[in-house]
């Protein structure tokens, strides 16, 4: 897959092309459904599939200091869009100026001056243009004057854990927050992750007998509610059961909210200045202060316990 950045880097000699654009945080089921069906047009077409998405987020620019809580980022949406088929990904820098542009300047200098497009596939939920004053609407009706094609995509609904809403990226934020790591699995398709730099902590849960791996995550990362849940970790290829912790540890009066992860029956791993990802793939218990170390430590064992049985189920 090519990727550009910035509508220079597209080749000059770039000819028509099937185009879908959004900020795609996720790559969930429902942009899964919109990105499959531009690949697949692409391909009765015989021309390149292309996504284009934004960096910063919008609302970023827009509404300074309102960056919502990334579930994946540019480079790890990157790799789903490959395996999804997609020929080319454009990450616009989304600046003040480049939200100004009207509806129609952006249709004339990104899908036909630079993409060519010959087909649009969007959600019915797409809006671009100042002001978010361009819609599918919009898109479509342009289409005959500047040769293009409009399909718009009705997302699938979420089953229980969305109750009955449509996939979005900010529900499955909500889950996120909320603990539910089940039911944000279930509307992206696969676990949440986060990923980081591991990092030295105050080395408690070595001194306890259970080594984690203290994740620096990456900014503006969306991070499970505090508690333990089970999952993976994953460092250097390898994919190992995990005990996973979120919180600030009030157990010894942390104030530092922390993602840390026990690979569990795993003795002597040195991850550190290791990038490692955490997937959650099920909530085991609120987090909480214990009467005592021994209290803490027996709960301890027990989450190892509940994680291994979810791990190999």
């Amino acid at each position: 897959m090519q990727r550009w950045r910035g509508l220079e880097d597209i080749p000059q000699d770039w000819g028509r092309s099937v185009v879908t654009i959004g900020s795609y945080d996720g790559v969930h089921r429902g942009h899964q459904l919109i990105i499959g069906r531009a690949v697949e047009r692409a391909r009765e077409l015989r021309v390149p599939s292309v996504v284009v998405t934004f960096d910063p987020h919008p609302s970023e620019v827009v509404r300074p200091g309102s960056h919502p809580p990334l579930l994946a980022p540019h480079h790890r949406r990157a790799e789903l869009m490959a395996d999804l088929g997609v020929d080319a990904l454009l990450i616009l820098p989304f600046t003040v100026a480049f939200s100004k542009l009207s509806p129609a300047d952006f249709i004339v200098k990104v899908l036909v001056d630079k993409l060519h497009a010959r087909a649009v596939i969007e959600g019915p939920n797409f809006r671009f243009g100042h002001r978010a004053a361009g819609n599918v609407g919009v898109l479509a009706d342009l289409g005959p004057t500047y040769d293009y094609e409009v399909e718009v995509i009705d997302l699938h609904v979420s089953g229980e854990a969305g109750g009955g809403e449509p996939f979005s990226s900010t529900l499955t934020r909500r889950l996120v927050a909320e603990g539910d790591v089940a039911g944000a699995a279930e509307i992206l398709g696969r676990p949440h992750r986060v990923e980081g730099v591991v990092v030295r902590g105050a080395q408690r849960g070595r001194e306890l007998g259970f080594p984690t791996a203290n994740v620096e995550t990456l900014p503006h990362t969306a991070i499970p509610a505090d508690g333990v849940y089970a999952g993976w970790l994953t460092a250097d290829g390898e994919r190992m059961p995990a005990a996973i912790s979120v919180g600030t540890n009030p157990q010894f009066d942390g104030t530092e909210r922390t993602v840390e992860a026990y690979a569990i029956d795993r003795v002597g791993l040195d991850l550190y200045g290791l990038h490692v990802t955490v997937d959650f793939q099920a909530y085991v218990r609120g987090q909480r202060k214990f009467d005592s170390i021994e209290g803490l430590l027996e709960a301890m064992a027990d989450d190892v316990k509940r994680a291994r049985a979810l791990t190999e189920a």
